[in-house]
């Protein structure tokens, strides 16, 4: 890499990171998604025909006829930030990367057989240099860990479902796939603005940029503590029918919610595992074939227990009441959907039998939330 590439780069040095591996920064909820992904039924064969069949060539055709392709004559500052991404995570072959006007701020990683990433016009007239420094290195990692091809099908699949949608069973079948490749895009999310932090190395750039996404150009209104409580308050806010409705609201999305993924990075800056990457101890990619799958199972399912044990969340605490073998679960759900007037109730002398209704009624919601619970508990971003 010429000295030319980094005209643009700010004086300060930042690490390099030769030979990382995505494992370094991929989030256990990522790999989990992926395992359960890839044991979906059918999806096996979804994938390969539509390995042979997306017009990737037409897509790339797209993109060159109809946006700007960045480079050292065309969107300058661009072309040195992804440059430098690439060579501070140690990509050898820096992706082709696109300018499409679009005022909605987004960018994105698709491709099957190589990776291209897209910026809209809209995201690169938000962002200030340290802030779009850390977007395009979250491109970057999304391009070193191998995620543009579920990507590329998601996409694909998301348009298709739209077709098809007056054919009842196959629009079935279709959307089955698309909700667990969201599920799994949801979590990619997170290791990628790992990646971007690690490029950026200002966990105030990541946040500030998070921030406009949320809220637009207007960082004079906004303040990263209070946004950051704004998280704090979505995950143990409400009861029990809140914790329902969060997950409903997040399973069309193909991102987390902004706040959720700055509390998420937040958190992770202040680990142990991210000041020793930016100490130089990392995994490296040719260790990679000789990586445990096993010891990676542990770690998502370490990660998920102790989502559960520490999440304030109403449904994630009520699971982590049943598995710790908390008893009178239908005492917990009614109170949880009642606000506690169940638990009123017991206190002024009802049985549970009085009315004829109460173990019946009690059962409604268990039968309909509780069984859920433990299963679509960690789609939540």
């Amino acid at each position: 890499m010429t000295d030319s590439s980094h005209e643009n780069v700010p004086s300060r040095a930042r690490r390099r990171f030769p030979g990382i591996s995505s494992r370094a920064y991929e989030h256990p909820a990522d790999r989990s998604a992926l395992v359960a992904l890839r044991r979906l039924t059918g999806f096996d064969t979804v994938f390969k025909a539509l390995s042979g069949l997306l017009p990737e060539r037409s897509l790339r055709l797209l993109f060159l006829s109809d946006s700007v392709r960045v480079s050292e004559a065309q969107f300058a500052h661009l072309n040195d930030m992804l440059r430098d991404a690439c060579y501070i995570l140690d990509l050898e072959k820096v992706p082709p990367m696109y300018v499409k006007q679009d005022p909605q701020p987004n960018a994105m990683c698709i491709g099957l057989d190589e990776p291209i990433i897209v910026v809209t016009t809209g995201l690169v007239e938000l962002l200030d240099e340290e802030e779009m420094r850390a977007v395009v290195g979250h491109e970057v990692g999304h391009a070193l860990s191998g995620h543009s091809v579920y990507r590329t099908i998601l996409l694909f699949l998301t348009n298709l479902a739209v077709k098809v949608a007056w054919i009842p069973l196959g629009n079935m079948a279709i959307m089955a796939i698309v909700t667990a490749l969201r599920e799994w895009f949801r979590k990619s999310e997170l290791s990628a603005d790992r990646a971007g932090l690690l490029v950026g190395q200002d966990i105030q750039a990541s946040m500030r940029g998070l921030m406009k996404i949320a809220g637009g150009n207007h960082l004079h209104e906004m303040n990263v503590d209070a946004f950051l409580a704004q998280a704090d308050e979505y995950e143990k806010g409400g009861d029990l029918r809140d914790s329902v409705l969060k997950i409903l609201n997040v399973l069309p999305r193909t991102h987390p919610f902004t706040t959720v993924r700055a509390a998420e990075l937040k958190k992770w800056s202040e680990t142990r595992d991210f000041q020793r990457i930016m100490d130089g101890h990392y995994p490296r990619r040719d260790e990679d074939k000789d990586a445990s799958v096993s010891d990676s199972f542990r770690e998502s399912a370490s990660h998920y227990a102790d989502t559960v044990r520490t999440s304030k969340d109403p449904l994630m605490k009520l699971v982590g009441d049943i598995a710790g073998g908390a008893g009178d679960l239908g005492g917990k759900l009614r109170d949880k959907f009642t606000g506690g007037a169940g638990a009123a109730k017991g206190g002024a002398g009802t049985t549970a039998t009085d009315g004829g209704g109460t173990p019946e009624g009690t059962e409604g919601p268990g039968g309909t939330a509780g069984p859920e619970g433990p299963e679509e508990g960690p789609r939540k971003a």
